[in-house]
């Protein structure tokens, strides 16, 4: 029983630390200006471009009127656009935008900026384990 109940607390420990981490990055970096969806949603159409948006609301994950309203925000801000999507004629696919690719390029950079300040106060060794956390938290996201 005491080793389920410190997993919990593991788990919820680590849980408010990203948020913390990532809400402290949000507020830092250039990412500031988008709503968390919509960043996580430029990112993805960046490295998958073109892209569906029932793709998007997939991947995000969010459901397909969420991901419609963000796509549309994105356009209106002139990061992406939509256009035929080139296996279906009759389906549109969504891709960046020039400005779209600059501020995807910008706000990764000054991401890792600021998350590389953080990870410097950090022992080498802790630096290297949240460094190679960052491989597995990718392999669950990519699995949600």
């Amino acid at each position: 029983m005491g080793e389920v109940v410190a997993m919990e607390e593991d788990t919820l420990r680590l849980l408010v630390g990203m948020h913390r981490v990532v809400r402290h990055l949000r507020r830092t970096g250039e990412s500031r200006m988008l709503h968390p969806t919509q960043f996580i949603a430029l990112r993805l159409i960046g490295d998958e471009q073109p892209i569906r948006i029932g793709e998007i609301a997939a991947r995000v994950p969010c459901s397909q009127p969420t991901a419609t309203t963000t796509v549309a925000g994105l356009e209106a801000a002139g990061l992406a656009r939509r256009q035929p999507d080139v296996l279906d004629g009759r389906a549109t696919a969504v891709v960046l935008t020039p400005r779209g690719d600059d501020i995807v390029k910008a706000a990764g950079q000054h991401a890792v900026d600021d998350l590389t300040k953080l990870l410097d106060r950090l022992s080498d060794d802790d630096r290297a384990l949240v460094l190679s956390a960052g491989a597995v938290l990718s392999q669950m996201a990519d699995d949600l």
